[in-house]
């Protein structure tokens, strides 16, 4: 099986060549992926296809690649991994999904940063680009440490790449610049406006590079007035309402336990690059992404939302349990706290007849969930008696295998000593090249097909400085050294 990138010239190419070798186009299993990226293949099959023929297509794709047009007149470099390789067709697994994608990461603290760790774990090249002698703010935040690096930072720069640019100095200006003209995606989360006074903005790189996706992240959005506000996950969860539903009913309102609405902005970051670049495929042109922490919160509120656009209720907080659905909460049990929650009737009958109370699910004031809604009180003020009967351990074994959701309030130690997170593979142990090993959350996602990228540890301060400015922007090492001097680098 040879493996070469996408292009239509190559299939003329290769059917022309079939046909004057006397072959069969039925010879040839042509499987043509339109992908955006520049890891997708066209896979072909034929008993000769192997060897010199192979040898060929790969140089002709090769060519079809390298008239690119360069930094110069606008569009990106040609990649310096484009090969064509020779598989064997027992070969199963793909590459990872983002494998030849690089990223451009000028975000801090977690939105930004979140998303372009997901990206990485997909096998996106990530180049995040901090501040010399300070880096990404979260370096600095803690306690705790883990000798001189912030826990904080270890969670979310895993399988990156650290360049240190001073983005004040115009040579630093130039540094940006050449890194988004080899660059598929930049990601970046400043204040609306601030980067474009430095030439660095989407109208700016746009015109230079029409194929860069160029993908912002913000508190408020690009416009309107609250656009040149700093927006912090807290602040935002409260302007977008999730404050006010989060909390003990009749309480104070309270914010989720990890900055919610941060990792969510972040995961509709992912899904909008990868759409861009499937469009990107399509149209030939990258485009701006606009994500922002307050739209993000008020897409979250869901049915909350739907509750009090269509049906003019107001939302109130309700601790763990559901404004919609009883008994869908926390019960305190003899040592501790157990969750259950029954979405139907069926599960109801079955959750009061493990209770020992089967005669419940016959009552007229519980018997749908619309009747134990209105009737909520009456209804908890019985099953809470029962819990508070028992252990935690008790209550497991009681509904262990009955179909109806339930669990534990675990602590982080009971978390990572559950045996379903350990099955799962949720702990990951990644050599760092000064703590020896450090512990991380691993991916969230595993795939059949694709191959995933082996983890690297949350990166030292410009640790890849030198290695990207060499490798990939061509810098002799004392060009390397002059930016040091200069501080630039």
């Amino acid at each position: 099986m040879l493996i070469v990138h996408n292009h239509s010239k190559v299939i003329m190419k290769l059917t022309k060549w079939a046909v004057s070798s006397g072959l069969k186009i039925a010879d040839l299993n042509i499987s043509c992926h339109l992908h955006p990226f520049p890891s997708a293949n066209l896979k072909l099959r034929s008993r000769s296809l192997c060897g010199t023929k192979s040898e060929w297509l790969a140089k002709e794709h090769s060519k079809e690649f390298s008239s690119r047009a360069s930094y110069e007149n606008g569009d990106h470099q040609p990649r310096k991994n484009i090969v064509g390789t020779c598989a064997k067709e027992s070969e199963t697994r793909a590459s990872p999904a983002l494998s030849g994608i690089r990223i451009l990461d000028m975000t801090r603290v977690l939105a930004g940063p979140y998303c372009t760790m997901l990206l990485a774990d997909l096998g996106a090249e990530v180049i995040k680009v901090e501040r010399p002698g300070y880096g990404d703010d979260t370096r600095t935040w803690g306690p705790p440490f883990i000798g001189s690096e912030s826990c904080y930072f270890m969670c979310v720069n895993r399988n990156k790449k650290s360049v240190t640019v001073d983005m004040k100095k115009p040579e630093g200006i130039e540094l940006i610049k050449k890194m988004a003209a080899v660059s598929d995606v930049l990601v970046e989360n400043y204040i609306p406006g601030k980067l474009s006074k430095q030439g660095l903005g989407y109208p700016e790189l746009s015109k230079l590079f029409p194929r860069l996706i160029y993908c912002s992240i913000t508190g408020y959005g690009q416009t309107g007035s609250y656009a040149s506000r700093a927006g912090y996950d807290v602040i935002v969860s409260g302007t977008g309402g999730l404050m006010h539903i989060t909390g003990p009913a009749g309480g104070e309102p309270c914010k989720v336990g990890v900055a919610i609405t941060d990792l969510s902005t972040g995961l509709y970051a992912v899904s909008a690059i990868l759409a861009s670049l499937l469009a990107r495929q399509t149209t030939g042109h990258g485009q701006h992404i606009d994500c922002n922490l307050l739209s993000t919160n008020v897409a979250s509120l869901v049915n909350i939302a739907s509750n009090y656009l269509n049906a003019g209720l107001e939302a109130q907080r309700y601790g763990t349990a559901h404004p919609s659905i009883v008994p869908y909460q926390a019960f305190e049990t003899a040592d501790g706290y157990f969750l259950v929650g029954a979405g139907n009737d069926t599960q109801f009958a079955l959750l009061v007849k493990l209770l020992g109370h089967p005669e419940l699910s016959e009552n007229p004031r519980f018997l749908t969930n619309k009747d134990r809604v209105v009737n909520r009180e009456e209804l908890l003020k019985l099953l809470r008696s029962v819990f508070k009967q028992k252990p935690v351990h008790h209550w497991l074994g009681t509904f262990e295998e009955s179909g109806i959701p339930h669990g534990p309030i675990n602590n982080m130690e009971q978390v990572f000593s559950d045996p379903q997170v350990q099955h799962n593979g949720l702990i990951q142990r990644i050599p760092h090249p000064t703590l020896g090993e450090v512990k991380v959350v691993g991916p969230a996602v595993r795939y059949s097909a694709t191959s995933t990228v082996p983890l690297t540890a949350p990166p030292l301060l410009g640790q890849h400085t030198d290695e990207v400015l060499t490798q990939l922007l061509g810098y002799s090492r004392s060009q390397v050294a002059s930016l040091k001097q200069a501080k630039v680098v």
